[in-house]
């Protein structure tokens, strides 16, 4: 199983990745040795994920949300999209 999320960085930016452990990635995350994003935008807070059956499924899905506008992201947060 493989999971798409979106975390809220301390400065309430938007980070978007692909994982197949979500507790791990986001201790990974917090811990600054998840990605150069959030080493330098720290992660606060899984605010949204979607489970997928397969790698290639969330990583589509990834780049979709990637391709979304904030406040288009915010909606989907909010289960309005």
């Amino acid at each position: 199983m493989y999971f798409l999320y979106i975390l809220e960085c301390q400065d309430k930016s938007l980070y978007t990745g692909i994982t197949n452990n979500l507790e791990r990635r986001f201790l990974e995350h917090k811990n600054k040795k998840g990605g150069h994003y959030t080493a330098s935008y720290k992660a606060r807070k899984i605010v949204y994920f979607e489970r997928f059956q397969t790698k290639n499924k969330a990583l589509k899905r990834e780049a979709q949300v990637k391709a979304l506008r904030r406040k288009n992201k915010l909606a989907l947060i909010a289960g309005k999209a």
